[in-house]
């Protein structure tokens, strides 16, 4: 496992925008991709994933038009080399719009796949916009009593105060399955997770109804945003712009 002393170089979180007609191209390469992205130079720990509307995590919440990539790599140069990788030509091929999110781990818990793909970052003030990232794997027999107890906090969360993006990931149609969510700020992040009362209330059921076989949180501070931000959902009036974090940084 990843540990403190190996903290990733970069994470990046890639979205693809994609016609209808293109859903078919879009599954093969599903089906061909995990493998060669995981395979890239640099790469760490790599994921495919589907996308949904973020409202439920069955499979009528899904977006056969939107889909994702989440990268961890060695340094920000390995990163890089991604545009011109052979996955990345292929969803460029078929894609309408993208955009790239570069990311640093701030706080991280759980596991992915048996494994903690972002290290154990120290934590630590952040500035500037944050992006929380959900990752479950369901138990089966509590799957039921899991997808009744999520519309509440997804309707809570999408009029939550300094929420500018949310989406939901799935490795699979069903039980495999998450969220990522880019906010102003940490502050706004932190009043919604542990001061929403329906988000505290599933907090609280969490280890009692044992919901998850296995289970990730993360958080991340947003280092650029690059491509057409519309692609994650992003409100406001930057909503379509391409370009870097809003943050303090000077990297505008």
């Amino acid at each position: 496992m990843t540990g403190r002393g190996d903290l990733p170089g970069l994470v990046t979180l890639h979205v693809w925008r994609i016609p209808r007609r293109a859903v078919p191209r879009a599954l093969v390469r599903m089906a061909v991709d995990p493998r060669r992205l995981r395979a890239l130079p640099g790469v760490r720990f790599g994921k495919l994933l589907g996308t949904g509307t973020g409202t439920g995590f069955g499979p009528t919440d899904a977006d056969p038009t939107r889909w994702a990539a989440v990268t961890v790599w060695d340094d920000p140069a390995a990163a890089d080399g991604f545009d011109e990788s052979p996955v990345a030509r292929s969803w460029r091929r078929i894609a309408a719009a993208g955009v790239r999110v570069d990311l640093r781990p701030v706080t991280s818990r759980g596991e992915w796949s048996g494994v903690r793909p972002f290290g154990d970052p120290p934590g630590g003030a952040t500035s500037g916009p944050v992006l929380a990232l959900t990752r479950a794997r369901l138990r089966p027999s509590r799957a039921l009593t899991f997808w009744r107890a999520v519309p509440p906090v997804a309707r809570a969360l999408h009029a939550a105060p300094g929420l500018v993006a949310r989406f939901g990931i799935g490795e699979a149609p069903v039980g495999w399955q998450g969220t990522v969510s880019v906010w102003r700020s940490a502050t706004d992040l932190v009043e919604f997770a542990y001061r929403h009362p329906e988000h505290r209330a599933a907090i609280t059921r969490t280890p009692v109804e044992r919901w998850y076989a296995e289970e990730l949180f993360a958080r991340f501070e947003v280092r650029d945003v690059v491509g057409d931000r519309s692609v994650l959902g992003w409100t406001g009036p930057d909503a379509g712009g391409a370009g870097p974090a809003e943050d303090d940084r000077g990297r505008q």
